[in-house]
């Protein structure tokens, strides 16, 4: 069972970019979710994801400093969390367009997706950690950045009137 979440159910077995196919199903699941319970009900799925992660990973990998490519459990969990505040926006948004949540959804996946290989910074000191922690935190990190640059971009955005 552990093989499976960690591979996110077969998904990082992917043979070309597992870590993009992951955040790729991520990102579909997160709409999915958001269609379902909102912002409220993928907050509580981006922290299952994080505790199946650790839990997954437990024990294994410890002695190694590598991040296997095939375990993509991490990047589930980063991608949540940084769709989280698009997700958000449209819980409290009255005036929210489709086209908007398209521009957040695919900016949110493409900025973690930016941060999870450039690792810049504290992301990069995480992934450097060993066993479970350096595997799921750089991911953590990188969602948490992504979400905040998006939230930064939203806000802008609706204080210039490029966004109702």
């Amino acid at each position: 069972m552990k093989h499976s979440v960690a591979v996110f159910f077969g998904v990082g077995r992917c043979p070309f970019a597992p870590g993009t196919a992951g955040s790729l199903a991520a990102a579909l699941l997160a709409l999915g979710l958001h269609e379902l319970g909102g912002a409220s009900l993928l907050l509580m799925s981006a922290a299952a994801a994080t505790a199946f992660g650790f839990w997954s990973l437990d024990g294994q990998f410890e002695d190694e400093e590598s991040d296997p490519p095939w375990v993509v459990v991490d990047e589930v969990a980063g991608q949540l969390i940084a769709l989280l505040p698009v997700s958000l926006w449209f819980d409290l948004s009255e005036t929210a367009e489709t086209e908007h949540m398209i521009f957040g959804w695919l900016t949110g996946f493409l900025l973690f997706r930016i941060l999870d290989i450039w690792k810049p910074w504290f992301i990069g000191r995480a992934d450097k950690l060993a066993g479970a922690t350096g595997i799921m935190l750089d991911d953590i990190l990188a969602g948490a950045t992504a979400g905040t640059i998006l939230a930064l971009i939203g806000v802008s955005g609706m204080m210039l009137g490029w966004i109702p």
